[in-house]
């Protein structure tokens, strides 16, 4: 599936490993062979929003891997807003979270080893807030407009695009404007790669698809569970189409007896969205507890209408539970290998006849299906993701000292529209 993510490439640092000796970075990858006692490359990622979302906890994970590696790495985020009084009163009788950029809450930054650094009003990161780095790493539309106009000093300009981030009311224009900013772009899908190519015109995107973590996720071989049982990750966001799969399962469980529901979340369930009677729901479960919610399922549900990724995927997989989805995100590279199943966006009964298909498996079918689904997460890995991090970081630093941009360049920001003004960062965790 990822299988170039196999080829070793040394990250270039501040060393002309050409001739031995130390000097400026001139962006080329040291020769095979080489040895370099380099310094680390000073690295910052800029973050519209700390929280428990899938995005910034792989912004999380290649901040620490990088740190390890022995870079200097820097996080620069904005806070939260105060959340309005409307918003606080909505909140209090719906039930419903507070917006996201109003949120307060843990995230995947609070135990991380690296420079931590929130500025001091939720308002765009300017080039004052930042360190000066060898390469400065967006990680939203909004923070690709922000950086946009950051001296060279500030570092050599990435786009770390985790999906197109046209959902939950986003101005399309803006976002598909940075798509065209001249700066390198590092993406972890196909599909947003060939959006690039197809629609953008940028034939250079680096392709750095998303791993898991064998350490925190992984089970033990297994059978199938004595109660048939169905897991899934509940959400609100429109996006995720979690109703798609409640519905999935009710139709299901109409023709499969005993049919248990298993469930975890970041909110809890709302009765416009209920979950059937029995079900097993866990909120804000910590980490280490979510390998066993999806250990003691026999399939993993994943509705999803549009994705950058879907983590759920490989954490499911890593665990031996084959998965039922959607084709978003990853889920065709990572069904391709046999442990899962792609139905229709939008069809509960063709996801229903799939739960139905897995829970009729002999047993042995079953094992041979989790097996093949534990081997797809188990081949890659978030060493081999870091890297492809680290080259796509090089390469960055390389075409910004060519000027190498040949996609259609940018048009300006309307001046009713100023970098940072009119937008909301967007959680997708619901």
């Amino acid at each position: 599936m990822f299988a170039e993510a196999h080829d070793r490439y040394p990250f270039a640092t501040r060393f002309d490993a050409a001739s031995g000796d130390g000097g400026a970075w001139d962006g080329r990858p040291a020769p095979p062979g080489a040895v370099a006692e380099a310094s680390g490359v000073k690295i910052t990622f800029v973050l519209a929003i700390a929280d428990l979302s899938g995005g910034v906890r792989v912004v999380s994970i290649y901040a620490d891997r990088l740190k390890r590696r022995g870079h200097d790495v820097t996080i620069v985020v904005r806070p939260p807003r105060a959340a309005t009084f409307r918003e606080k009163a909505r909140s209090a009788i719906t039930g419903r979270a507070l917006p996201a950029a109003a949120r307060t809450g843990p995230s995947h930054l609070d135990q991380l080893d690296v420079d931590l650094r929130y500025i001091d009003g939720h308002r765009p990161v300017t080039a004052a807030d930042v360190p000066d780095a060898d390469v400065i790493v967006a990680t939203w539309w909004e923070t690709s407009e922000w950086i946009e106009s950051f001296p060279a000093s500030k570092g050599a300009k990435a786009y770390f695009i985790q999906h197109y981030e046209v959902h939950a009311n986003q101005p399309v224009a803006r976002v598909d404007r940075t798509w065209r900013l001249p700066m390198h772009k590092i993406t972890i899908s196909r599909w947003l790669v060939d959006l690039a190519r197809d629609r953008f015109g940028d034939n250079e995107v680096s392709l750095v698809p998303n791993s898991v973590d064998l350490k925190q996720f992984q089970s033990p071989p297994r059978g199938k569970q004595e109660v048939p049982t169905v897991g899934l990750m509940y959400s609100l966001v429109s996006f995720k189409g979690c109703e798609i799969s409640l519905k999935a399962f009710e139709m299901a469980s109409k023709v499969v007896p005993r049919l248990k529901l298993v469930s975890f979340g970041y909110r809890d369930p709302v009765p416009e969205m209920p979950l059937p009677p029995g079900a097993q729901f866990v909120r804000q479960p910590a980490q280490n507890a979510l390998r066993d919610i999806y250990g003691q399922c026999d399939m993993w549900l994943f509705s999803s209408r549009s994705e950058g990724f879907g983590l759920p995927l490989l954490e499911a997989m890593a665990c031996r539970t084959p998965v039922i989805a959607t084709p978003a995100g990853a889920a065709p590279e990572v069904c391709a290998g046999g442990g899962g199943l792609l139905v229709p966006l939008d069809d509960p009964g063709a996801m229903a006849r799939s739960i139905e298909r897995v829970a009729a498996m002999p047993d042995e079918a079953w094992r041979e299906m989790s097996d093949k689904a534990f081997a797809t997460a188990s081949r890659y890995s978030w060493d081999d993701a870091t890297d492809l991090f680290e080259k796509s970081l090089e390469r960055a630093v390389e075409r910004a000292r060519l000027g190498d941009f040949s996609t259609h360049p940018a048009s300006p920001l309307p001046a009713s529209s100023p970098a940072g003004a009119g937008a909301t960062a967007h959680s997708t965790t619901g």
